[in-house]
């Protein structure tokens, strides 16, 4: 099975303090995986390493197949344009429509003045692609709303198609629903599994919602003080082991 991203015995300090140690994490390529733990278990900061945000002090990180330390700052660049990142707050413009924030999905790929060519002269086939996949995500007539007009539903449904516009080999989420309601938190994972499970596009995400976690991914990665305790299935994973996982609290 092919391995999209492989970590070995990766580690990183901030100010002294290890925020992971010795990971060791495979990937394959259509994975589907929920990363938890408590607040400063590591879990945006293994993200981060994912998409060579952040650089391993120790051990490796490969991506794709290419060890992220021996890149040059455009092979990143172009390695980077394959995984999409979406934070916390989603990361749309409010004040641009609903067209020009899926648009600037592949600002990575076009470069500034391609980008800024894209958004003040749309050529009539992107805006149509970008429609085709607000269709799929059931809001086709938000295509020219101001993105601050849309509810918070609607507006993850964007970042889920600017995220799909890329045409990622992977999507690294993280805490994506953090903010939500559970109705609106069980949506958006429903959307963002299904179409990542229908492309075959590799999936990771960080989760404070243990039940979400363990509902709709097949496999838990489980970090505590920036080792991982656990790495398996959904299944196996019991209520004793998540008790112990979030027994040191809240850091």
């Amino acid at each position: 099975m092919k391995v999209d991203i492989q970590l070995t015995d990766a580690g990183i300090s901030f100010g002294g303090v290890h925020a992971l140690r010795g990971v060791n994490l495979s990937v394959a390529e259509g994975e589907q995986i929920c990363i938890i733990g408590p607040s400063g278990s590591g879990k945006s900061t293994l993200l981060g390493l994912m998409n060579g945000r952040l650089l391993t002090e120790t051990g490796s990180v490969e991506v794709l197949g290419q060890d992220l330390l021996q890149l040059t700052a455009r092979q990143m660049r172009e390695l980077r344009c394959g995984l999409v990142w979406v934070p916390q707050d989603l990361g749309l413009v409010p004040n641009l429509r609903v067209l020009q924030n899926v648009l600037c999905g592949k600002a990575g790929r076009l470069g500034f003045l391609g980008l800024l060519r894209s958004l003040l002269l749309t050529r009539m086939s992107e805006a149509e692609e970008v429609r085709s996949l607000l269709e799929r995500l059931g809001i086709p007539e938000k295509l020219y709303e101001r993105t601050d007009t849309l509810s918070g539903g609607q507006q993850q449904r964007v970042a889920i198609a600017r995220a799909l516009f890329q045409d990622p080999v992977a999507i690294l989420a993280d805490e994506p629903v953090a903010s939500v309601d559970p109705g609106r938190a069980r949506s958006l994972l429903e959307l963002l599994t299904g179409v990542a499970r229908d492309e075959g596009i590799t999936l990771v995400m960080s989760l404070h919602h243990v039940e979400l976690a363990r509902e709709f991914f097949p496999r838990l990665v489980g970090l505590q003080a920036g080792r991982v305790v656990f790495d398996q299935s959904a299944d196996e994973t019991t209520d004793r082991q998540l008790r112990e996982l979030y027994a040191t609290g809240e850091k």
